[in-house]
């Protein structure tokens, strides 16, 4: 029986997922952090608008979110053209174009619980700091961020591990070409396409305890820990 072990093209598979799971992540948090501040604060009708926005991809078929913005980004749509006007090209089948769609379906991760700790948050530590003077972004890097830093950590994990779980948007986003596009979720499916189940088996499981370990070290962390705004921020 031959020996069993993860080959090159599974290797790129594997880093390439990586990479598009920490680019997509910091995109994540510089736009996830002031929309889940804004929808944590804001008391407007249309907060709720955005907020079901936000959560569409919960319960939205990957595989129609991926044809829509195939549709949107690609040359004949209205974003493809203007990209291609500027000299910037299509999205679709580009690693941009795979870091826009893992953006879109994994947004409700970083923003729920970010916008869940910000409103949890109590108004006295905010109020203090504005006695003093400190400014907005001031007191959100001094007093929020520390105070809502097991939503950060929640969010920087559920984001990071949806990322690389992905499938069926990224297939239809950036399709299935090895070095470029073909992460790891999609390199699983070719080897079982392949009847290759060994190989799939050896691929899987290793997402399988990435997840399971991601998840038990976020319980761990967050065992015991009161909401931001509950110990002392209230009392």
């Amino acid at each position: 029986m031959p020996e069993l072990k993860i080959g090159p093209e599974d290797w790129l598979a594997i880093g390439l997922t990586a990479r598009l799971a920490a680019v997509t992540l910091v995109v994540l948090f510089v736009i996830g952090t002031p929309l889940a501040w804004w929808l944590a604060r804001s008391r407007s009708a249309a907060a709720s608008v955005v907020s079901a926005l936000v959560a569409v991809p919960l319960v939205l078929p990957p595989t129609v979110l991926g044809f829509y913005l195939l549709v949107l980004l690609g040359p004949q749509g209205p974003v493809g053209r203007l990209t291609e006007s500027i000299g910037l090209g299509t999205l679709p089948f580009t690693f941009a174009g795979l870091v826009v769609a893992s953006t879109l379906f994994s947004l409700p991760f970083v923003v729920q619980p970010l916008q869940s700790s910000f409103a949890a948050l109590g108004e006295r530590m905010l109020e203090a700091a504005a006695t003093l003077r400190a400014g907005p972004l001031d007191t959100f890097l001094h007093v929020v961020v520390p105070l809502c830093r097991p939503g950060f950590l929640s969010a920087a994990v559920l984001g990071f591990a949806h990322t690389v779980g992905e499938f069926g948007v990224v297939l239809m986003m950036g399709g299935n070409i090895p070095g470029e596009t073909q992460v790891l979720s999609i390199a699983i499916y070719n080897r079982v396409e392949a009847f290759e189940y060994d190989h799939a088996h050896l691929l899987a499981g290793g997402l399988l305890v990435f997840s399971f370990v991601s998840l038990l070290a976020l319980q761990w962390f967050n065992r015991g820990r009161a909401p931001a705004g509950i110990s002392g921020a209230d009392a």
